[in-house]
């Protein structure tokens, strides 16, 4: 039996949310001018929560107003290491640290799932041993120039469950030969959740919190 620790990564094992604060690091690392443009962002999201585009396309827009259409990934590679030792070092939970160190400890893979972008998703995950990392990816991830545009699916809600479905099959492990734990602070994350053969929810908002409690899930307050 193959043992499984699927961690959301904003706000379960980070303190705050890392997408913004990313877009700002590099906005500001790379072309300081385009911080005027940060008012855009809230109407951005304004029009996601207004149902006038999809979440992943308020994804793209947002990295094309801070980071640009397309950014040479040799030039920004250090300004994105520079940005996860930061939230290494200042927004990690130390329960999550704790909870982590004990699935290693157990044997259990360690994987993390997120929204956030693969692109400073993986340094994070590396910083924290994570074996592996299931996240949102750019058209252009392996190619010299960076585009603000999404391959395939946005990794949240069910999408991440299909996407962590699809790199379990990719490494040739069957759901009857695993044993999963899964970690969450959002109600987004229930499809994970429900799939797991033992869901957490660890910092949950009211809504997932709610849902927990009707499911029965064991609730994780991490400092």
């Amino acid at each position: 039996m193959i043992r499984i620790a699927i961690y959301d990564m904003d706000r379960t094992v980070t303190r705050r949310g890392t997408y913004a604060a990313f877009l700002k690091h590099m906005a500001l690392a790379t072309a300081p001018w385009r911080v005027i443009l940060l008012p855009l962002v809230p109407l951005v999201m304004l029009a996601y929560v207004l149902k006038l585009i999809g979440r992943g396309r308020a994804k793209e827009i947002n990295q094309m107003l801070m980071m640009g259409r397309r950014v040479n990934q040799h030039v920004i590679g250090h300004h994105v290491e520079a940005f996860a030792a930061k939230m290494v070092l200042r927004n990690i939970r130390r329960g999550a640290l704790r909870q982590i160190a004990q699935d290693r400890a157990s044997g259990a893979m360690l994987v993390m799932a997120s929204a956030s972008y693969r692109l400073y998703v993986e340094p994070i995950a590396r910083r924290l041993g994570f074996d592996h990392v299931i996240a949102t990816d750019h058209m252009t991830q392996g190619t010299k120039y960076l585009r603000a545009r999404i391959a395939g699916e946005n990794c949240y809600d069910v999408a991440k469950l299909r996407m962590i479905e699809a790199w379990m099959a990719a490494q040739g492990i069957a759901r009857d030969g695993a044993h999963v734990r899964a970690y969450s602070d959002h109600v987004s994350d229930a499809p994970m959740l429900a799939f797991a053969d033992e869901p957490f929810a660890a910092n949950p908002h009211p809504p997932l919190r709610r849902l927990a409690g009707k499911k029965g899930w064991p609730v994780l307050d991490w400092v």
